[in-house]
């Protein structure tokens, strides 16, 4: 179907140096910028980032230090690309999370004050996640092929996650799971081990607040200390134990807290 618009459509997506907003730099951009009348036009280009491209994220996207040497930087194409997008309303895949907030980022370091105030912004992924419902009568509908009878009820519940469970193995087993930013985590296996690390392998507190990094060690997963080891937290702010330890986080995050703190301790 033709979409019904009154002024033109920029659907677009970015690959980048990493997901931090403020700190990574974008490697890759396409916008497709659709018109009230069909007309549509598309602008894709490699982009220097002007900084190192994280071997682990070149893997994701395929796109490394030598592809974009010789690619023009951002800021040399943000005047094209802010005339380019003038007046277009804004749509992607998960743009209001990442895409939108890191093109921001960049005009603003070239100078330029892209405002999206005025324009309406459509994220795909909302509408995804909006109608397409991700509970258990919609699991069990998609894995099993039934509608739940009695949801809510904890018996049934609990033999309709059974049956999606084993539907689930059946499926995927064989099957290399992804993470959202395309990271392998591992092959399904009828395996609870197997299935367990490729589902909470980073987990360290139950409530996600810390996780593993790369080399197994525990690192903060929020605030102004994400990404960062904790034991480096320690030294660098021992304050921001004390504060936590005060602070409305749940009692096993602060155990696990306690238990890296210790131990970092005893290891002096």
């Amino acid at each position: 179907m033709n979409l019904n618009l009154r002024t033109p459509i920029a659907f677009f997506d970015l690959e980048s140096t990493g997901t931090n907003i403020a700190t990574d730099r974008i490697v890759e951009i396409s916008i497709l910028k659709v018109y009230p009348d069909g007309k549509e036009e598309i602008k894709t280009t490699l982009v220097n980032p002007t900084i190192p491209i994280p071997k682990e994220t070149s893997v994701i996207h395929g796109i490394y230090d030598k592809d974009v040497k010789d690619a023009p930087t951002f800021k040399s194409l943000s005047k094209e690309l802010h005339q380019f997008l003038l007046g277009a309303d804004l749509a992607g895949f998960n743009v209001l999370k990442f895409d939108i907030p890191l093109l921001v980022e960049e005009f603003l370091r070239a100078g330029i004050d892209f405002d999206i105030d005025k324009r309406n912004i459509l994220d795909a992924q909302k509408i995804f996640h909006m109608m397409e419902k991700r509970n258990l009568a919609a699991a069990y509908k998609f894995y099993c092929g039934k509608n739940l009878e009695n949801a809510h009820s904890a018996e049934a519940d609990t033999l309709a996650t059974y049956e999606v469970f084993k539907a689930q193995i059946e499926k995927y087993v064989g099957e290399e799971a992804e993470d959202l930013l395309g990271n392998k985590l591992g092959i399904f296996e009828n395996d609870m081990k197997k299935i367990h690390m490729i589902l909470n392998e980073k987990m360290v507190d139950l409530a996600g607040r810390f996780i593993f990094n790369e080399k197994g060690e525990e690192c903060f997963n929020f605030g102004k200390h994400k990404g960062k080891t904790i034991e480096a937290v320690l030294k660098e702010e021992p304050s921001y134990y004390d504060w936590m330890m005060k602070g409305d986080f749940p009692l096993d995050t602060k155990r696990k807290f306690t238990q890296v703190k210790l131990r970092a301790f005893n290891q002096r």
